[in-house]
């Protein structure tokens, strides 16, 4: 999974130090309810398409770029969902992330969901029913997505 060129400029003043990033997660959803859903090449677990943003790039137009690039698959967004601290994690590394992260209700337009880019092992559409295991907190993520449309999650 490659490292965005600006995390690599700022790891080389700060080392393994925490660093705090914009992330981004799509719950993409078609019209049969099903869940678009990678496994990734890092950890090889499964959840929703993430990523991280650019400096300066916004939340869903960053969301819709990742989703794209990830699994060839064009989405729109339809609302946010939760925002969410995420962290610390720490990579194998040593690298030390925390993630202010953003989640978005997607709705699927058009594509073949596919491996896209070396950052996935597997993608697909999935049922409810036939979820592989998750990361934490990416069910839950998925099921306030499906509920209905209102207040914004935030932890309190």
């Amino acid at each position: 999974m490659a490292t965005p060129d600006f995390i690599l400029r700022l790891r080389e003043k700060i080392g393994h130090e925490p660093l705090w990033l914009p992330g981004v997660r799509g719950a993409v959803f078609d019209d049969a309810g099903r869940v678009l859903l990678g496994q990734r090449a890092d950890n090889g677990q499964w959840g929703l398409i993430t990523g991280i943003l650019e400096p300066g790039e916004d939340p869903a137009p960053g969301l819709l770029r990742e989703i794209l690039e990830e699994t060839g698959v064009v989405a729109e967004v339809q609302r946010l969902v939760s925002v969410d601290a995420v962290g610390p994690i720490r990579y194998p590394n040593g690298d030390v992330c925390h993630f202010l992260t953003l989640v978005f209700r997607c709705r699927f337009v058009s594509g073949e969901a596919r491996v896209n880019d070396d950052e996935s092992l597997d993608v697909g559409w999935f049922h409810p029913a036939d979820f592989p295991d998750l990361m934490p907190g990416h069910l839950e993520m998925i099921r306030r997505a499906t509920g209905p449309a209102g207040e914004v999650h935030y932890w309190r």
